[in-house]
């Protein structure tokens, strides 16, 4: 009997893992993922473990939802046990290796005088011998430098803690990820594969094109009882056939926060893809259905989890031809590449970009706008809006630009001209530095300097300032994480009067008092330039 070919069902969802912790930017670079593991994970299993109660009455908290307590029952706790229990055993090394950056640092701020390091080089813990470069800055200020390439080919970058978790989704909400472990339940399956495998893309190209299962499920390890739930997740209904845009100008479909494609007769682009699964559901959205069966383009504005994504980037790898990312400054602790880092997980073209550096595209160009703020202060160069010139038209993809320095929208005029449209992030409060960064900072910064370094974008002030620089005809407030299905990632929490909200109506009205079409899109949107 003939193996029938069938379709990957569109509600189910993929989450990567690393070490059962869904996987973002820091918890796969090989120098940093030790930090999270020891200054995060394991802490967060220990206190569950300890006091599992806290965690379970923290949590009635709404205000809660997005602080270091983990969202199970107290009857799970036998089962983070086994977890943190594992994870003491295989992470040794990574656990080991971030001591060695806490003992280097304490060797560089005794031993480093603005003298020669070359002897300091012998006090380097063994550990890291060979993977770092100690400079100085301009003020006799030490620190090391990863040499990220020599640590992907060793021990350091460990592929046997990827894995990916599959279950059927019939609703937007999930538990937040970042505080908590994935553990195994009877409507999940856990597949141990690291994300490079190529049977991912066999997998996920089903979701168009149907194909035999059995081959799949092989490649991927399964067998028996795993084998048998991995079938339920496939169907013979065929989706929605995907169609490239063949129409006049500019296509600019909202598909949720920071993602949006822009397509034309000749290309297709999409930014910091983050697409809803589909299900039943009064909330009308775009999903991976309504995606062109390939996307020319994919742009990355930075690291953080709800613009580089991997949980649907792994999903689109086999449809997209070259992924565009800001450069980072080269080997520090807070900065990792994110060319090398997608590189290792299979992306096959991966293209850098600088600072009004340039990418030809066909009906235009894609240039690199300097990304200021939203980051801490902290000196982190792989962050970067994207100006995307199509058919005539310049749209600007600014994320979370904060405009701490009007100004140099005035040069980024003077140098590119006018803007059609300007689509502008307004999370105006944006966490603490220690919510994102705490795990990589040696020594814990002071509460008051924590609160005042924040994860935050333009208020209404700011934002006015960029919009009277470059003048845009349309301006679009996006990226605040509103839609329902960022709630795993983001835990925002907004109401009416939230200042964010409150901030973005404050441009809306701005722009539209002086002629300007303005918006905030949410859930699905769709125009024409």
């Amino acid at each position: 009997m003939a193996t029938p070919n069938l379709y990957l069902k569109q509600n189910v969802a993929v989450e990567p893992l690393y070490n059962q912790w869904y996987a973002w930017w820091y918890l796969i670079a090989p120098a940093t993922s030790p930090m999270f593991v020891a200054n995060l994970h394991v802490k967060i299993m220990q206190s569950f473990v300890t006091n599992p109660a806290l965690h379970v009455n923290a949590l009635k908290n709404p205000a809660l939802m997005g602080g270091p307590y983990i969202n199970y029952g107290a009857n799970r706790a036998a089962d983070v046990k086994q977890l943190l229990e594992r994870t003491l055993k295989e992470q040794a090394s990574s656990l080991q290796f971030a001591q060695a950056i806490v003992d280097l640092d304490k060797v560089l701020q005794t031993a480093s005088t603005g003298f020669s390091l070359d002897e300091v080089y012998r006090q380097v813990p063994d550990i890291l011998q060979g993977y770092v470069e100690l400079t100085y800055d301009l003020n006799n200020r030490a620190s090391p430098r990863f040499i990220e390439p020599l640590l992907y080919r060793s021990p350091h970058y460990k592929e046997s803690s990827q894995s990916l978790s599959f279950r059927r989704v019939d609703k937007d909400s999930r538990p937040y990820v970042f505080s908590t472990p994935r553990l195994d339940d009877d409507d999940s399956l856990h597949v141990h594969v690291p994300f490079r495998h190529e049977a991912i893309d066999r997998l996920f190209a089903m979701r168009l094109e149907p194909g035999p299962v059995e081959p799949v499920s092989e490649a991927l390890g399964l067998r028996g009882a795993d084998a048998e739930k991995f079938s339920t997740f496939f169907t013979e209904q065929a989706p929605r056939p995907p169609q490239r845009y063949e129409g006049e100008g500019v296509r600019v479909r909202y598909f949720g926060h920071a993602c949006v494609l822009l397509e034309s007769r000749e290309v297709s682009i999409m930014t910091d893809p983050v697409v809803s699964y589909d299900f039943q559901s009064d909330l009308q959205r775009f999903t991976h259905a309504d995606l062109p069966p390939r996307i020319d383009y994919v742009l990355i504005t930075h690291g953080h989890a709800d613009h580089l994504m991997f949980e649907t980037l792994l999903q689109l790898r086999q449809r997209i031809g070259t992924i565009v990312v800001p450069a980072s400054n080269g080997g520090s602790l807070a900065d990792p590449s994110l060319r090398l880092l997608l590189q290792k997980l299979g992306f096959k073209r991966v293209v850098e970009l600088g600072e009004l550096d340039e990418l030809e595209i066909p009906g235009g160009r894609i240039v690199g706008v300097p990304f200021f703020g939203e980051h801490c202060d902290l000196n982190i160069r792989a962050k970067l809006a994207h100006l995307v010139q199509l058919q005539g038209k310049s749209m600007l993809m600014a994320a979370d630009s904060n405009a701490i320095e009007p100004r140099m929208y005035d040069h980024v005029h003077s140098a590119l001209g006018k803007i059609d449209a300007l689509f502008l992030g307004m999370e105006s409060e944006g966490g603490p530095m220690s919510w994102m960064y705490g795990p990589l900072l040696v020594t814990p910064l002071p509460r008051k300097l924590d609160q005042s370094r924040r994860l935050n974008g333009s208020n209404a002030e700011r934002a006015i300032e960029i919009v009277k620089r470059l003048g845009p005809q349309h301006v679009y407030v996006y990226a605040m994480g509103c839609e329902p299905w960022l709630g795993h990632v983001m835990s925002m929490g907004y109401h009416e009067n939230s200042p964010q909200l409150v901030e973005a109506r404050k441009l809306l009205d701005y722009c539209r008092a002086n002629g300007l079409a303005a918006d905030r899109p949410y859930a699905q949107a769709e125009l024409f330039l």
